[in-house]
């Protein structure tokens, strides 16, 4: 056997064994919805030895009061989905911007924006509460707290990220988009933006991931059960006194997830330079 074939043999089984301890925890909670919950902590593996159907006959039932799976899914999407669109837009006219122009102050504003991506999130907590309750948006019908931010392109790791792949991309074609009649939006959006399509489905999915995903902000500015999201949503579901199914709170998750899962699969084959038009 020739020294290429052997090191595709052991690459290919170095990757295996990563995917393996990768994909590990995902059959793990497969399998955890079908145990019992004496069944679950007596054993690491994910085979269960007693199926048992109880968590997913329950997985939709209602805890009870104005929230149930269904429409906690609902309000998480109504949350991510314009969240995601915004933000979007914003962090490319933001980078754009940033990459391809000159302006009064650029050095100072690029190194505050820079400076923001070591600031713990934590710290703004306090004051956006306090803005946002002055202006009225605690509790709105509408997500005001945890949408509109994401319009002033609030992500600026998303905006950095943008603004390098700005970079890498010549500015001849701008200059030839210039030479046909194109400004500065026409330029962006008929020239930039398709080469850029794989990171913006990029940007895409991980601002829907970060959204669903986001526990601390509906907790902070969504009050009404009836409007909570999936994080608080399963959060309460196991916070019963007198004990829970926990087969019952995994299998609400892989429902939960699959969303997630099904848009990542289908953006996946976008994620790749040629799918944008950038050749090598």
């Amino acid at each position: 056997m020739r020294k290429s074939a052997k090191s595709a043999i052991i690459r290919y089984l170095i990757l295996t064994l990563g995917a393996l301890v990768m994909v590990y925890p995902l059959l793990w909670l497969l399998g955890a919805t079908f145990r019992s919950n004496q069944e679950l902590f007596s054993t690491a593996g994910f085979l269960p030895r007693h199926p048992v159907l109880d968590g997913w006959k329950q997985a939709l039932t209602s805890y009870g009061g104005q929230i149930g799976l269904l429409k906690a899914m609902r309000n998480t999407y109504l949350i991510a989905i314009p969240k995601t669109i915004l933000t979007l837009l914003s962090v490319t006219l933001t980078a754009y911007g940033f990459a391809r122009f000159s302006f009064t102050g650029k050095k100072l504003l690029t190194a505050l924006l820079f400076a923001t991506l070591f600031l713990p999130k934590t710290v703004l907590y306090v004051p956006q509460f306090v803005l946002f309750n002055k202006l009225g948006w605690i509790d709105s019908a509408h997500y005001l707290p945890l949408i509109v931010p994401a319009a002033l392109a609030g992500d600026t790791v998303l905006v950095v990220m943008l603004i390098q792949f700005f970079r890498s991309i010549p500015r001849t074609y701008d200059e030839a988009a210039k030479l046909d009649g194109c400004n500065s939006m026409q330029t962006l959006c008929y020239i930039l933006v398709p080469l850029l399509r794989p990171v913006l489905i990029s940007v895409g999915v991980l601002q829907l991931l970060w959204t669903v995903n986001d526990y601390m902000g509906p907790l902070l500015y969504v009050k009404t059960p009836a409007r909570y999201p999936l994080s608080v949503y399963i959060k309460l579901s196991m916070d019963a006194d007198s004990g829970f199914a926990w087969n019952r709170v995994l299998a609400v998750c892989c429902i939960a997830m699959l969303p997630q899962i099904l848009v990542y699969f289908f953006a996946q084959r976008f994620m790749t330079p040629e799918a944008g038009g950038i050749k090598e």
